[in-house]
C-alpha cells in the first residue's frame, strides 16, 4: 500500500503543481503587461512593475488552488485509467473505500498548504503590495465615500458615540482626509474633527496633522453659542479604535487573516454596524481550504470512467468546466447569502456541501453500476 500511495500522491502532486503554475504564467503576464501602464511615472520602473505583478501571485495562488487541485487530480487520475494502470490497482485490492481514503488525504495536505498561504503569504504579499503602490502613487484612494468606523463611549454616564471616515492611505500606513464627528446620547452633532493626516500609535491614539476642530455648544437658556472654531498642528485624540482595526477598514480584504476578519467582524457587531458581508467573507475563508478536499473528491469519479468514455483531454475539459462553476458558485452563494441575510456559515459551506453531494452521488453510481 505504500507503493500506490507514493504513486497516487506523487503523480496527483506533480500534476496539480505543473497546472498552478501553469495558471500562475498567465496572470502574471496579465498583471505584469496591467502595470507597466505606470512605467515613468513617479520613477516606477520596469523592475518594480515586476515586483508588484509578482505580489499578486500569492494571492492568485490562493484563489485558484482548488480548481488546480481539481484539474490536475483528474488529468493525473483520468491518464492513468487511460493507461490502465488504475485498473490493475483496482484489481491489486485498491477498493474504493480505500482509494477515497487515500485522496481524503492528499486533499487534506492540500488544503493545509492552502490555509498557509491564504492566511500568512498571501495577506503579507498583499499588504506589500498595497504599499509599493501607495509608495509611487503618493496615496492609494479608498474609493466611493472612503471607509467608515464607528465607535461608542460612556464617559461618567454621558454617552458619546463617534463617526470616523477616512478617505485614503498614503506611505508608512498615513491616513489620508480624515474626519471626526462626534454625537451626543440624543444624536445631535458636537463637534468635527477635520485633519489631511493622521497617524494612529500603539496606544490607539490617532495623531492628527494642521487639524480643525469645530464644536457645537449646547444651547443655553434658549440662545444657542456661536460655534467655535480652532486649529491645531498637532492634535492627539484618544480612541480605542486601534491600529489592526483601522488596518482592516482601509485596507483591502485579501490583506486580512482568517482571525482579523473574524476579529472585525466582531467588531462591527459591537459597533451596531453591518457585520453581515465580513461574516460571510470570514466563513468563506475558514471553510475555502476544505474546498481542495471536495475537488479532490470530485475528480475520483473520473478513474473509474471506462477509456473509452472519453479522452484525457476531455475529461480535463470537464475538470475546468466544474471548476469554473463552482468557483461562480461560490461568489454568487456569497453576494446572495449577503442580500438575502442568510446564516453565514450556510452561505460559505452551501457551495462545497452542494459539490461533496454531486461528487459523492456520482462515485457511487460508477462503482455499482459501471
Amino acid at each position: 500500500m505504500k507503493t500506490v500511495r507514493a504513486l497516487l500522491y506523487r503523480d496527483i502532486a506533480a500534476s496539480v503543481f505543473f497546472v498552478a503554475l501553469a495558471f500562475l504564467s498567465l496572470f502574471y503576464f496579465v498583471d505584469f503587461v496591467d502595470e507597466l501602464e505606470g512605467v515613468g511615472q513617479r520613477g516606477r520602473t520596469t523592475w518594480h512593475a515586476a515586483l508588484a505583478a509578482l505580489l499578486e501571485l500569492p494571492g492568485h495562488l490562493y484563489e485558484l488552488a482548488p480548481i488546480a487541485v481539481l484539474i490536475g487530480t483528474i488529468y493525473s487520475l483520468a491518464r492513468l485509467a487511460q493507461s490502465s494502470e488504475f485498473t490493475i490497482l483496482r484489481t491489486g485490492g485498491l477498493g474504493p473505500g480505500r482509494a477515497l481514503r487515500l485522496l481524503a488525504l492528499l486533499g487534506l495536505a492540500f488544503g493545509m498548504a492552502t490555509f498557509v498561504i491564504g492566511d500568512y503569504v498571501a495577506p503579507a504579499a498583499e499588504e506589500q503590495g498595497v504599499q509599493l503602490k501607495a509608495r509611487f502613487a503618493g496615496a492609494l484612494s479608498i474609493g466611493g465615500a472612503g471607509a467608515w468606523l464607528k465607535e461608542r463611549r460612556d464617559d461618567n454616564g454621558a454617552e458619546r458615540s463617534f463617526s470616523v471616515n477616512v478617505t485614503g492611505t498614503g506611505p508608512g500606513g498615513t491616513l489620508l482626509g480624515v474626519r471626526i464627528f462626534e454625537f451626543d446620547r440624543d444624536g445631535a452633532l458636537v463637534s468635527r474633527i477635520a485633519a489631511p493626516q493622521a497617524r494612529v500609535g500603539g496606544d490607539s491614539t490617532w495623531t492628527l496633522s494642521d487639524a480643525e476642530l469645530t464644536r457645537w455648544p449646547a444651547a443655553r437658556d434658549g440662545a444657542r453659542p456661536a460655534v467655535e472654531i480652532t486649529r491645531h498642528d498637532t492634535l492627539d485624540w484618544p480612541s480605542t479604535l486601534d491600529a489592526r482595526v483601522v488596518a482592516a477598514a482601509v485596507l483591502p480584504v485579501g490583506t486580512m487573516t482568517t482571525l482579523e476578519l473574524w476579529r472585525y467582524s466582531e467588531h462591527l457587531s459591537d459597533q451596531e454596524q453591518a457585520s453581515q458581508s465580513h461574516r460571510i467573507r470570514f466563513w468563506r475563508k475558514a471553510l475555502y481550504p476544505l474546498s481542495c478536499l471536495v475537488m479532490v473528491a470530485l475528480a475520483l469519479p473520473f478513474a473509474y470512467l471506462h477509456a473509452r468514455a472519453g479522452s484525457v483531454s476531455f475529461k480535463v475539459f470537464g475538470g475546468i468546466m466544474l471548476g469554473i462553476s463552482f468557483v461562480l458558485l461560490n461568489n454568487l452563494s456569497g453576494h446572495v447569502g449577503n442580500l438575502q441575510g442568510w446564516t453565514p456559515w450556510v452561505a460559505a459551506a452551501a457551495p462545497s456541501a452542494l459539490y461533496l453531494l454531486l461528487s459523492m452521488a456520482a462515485f457511487t453510481w460508477l462503482v455499482r453500476y459501471r
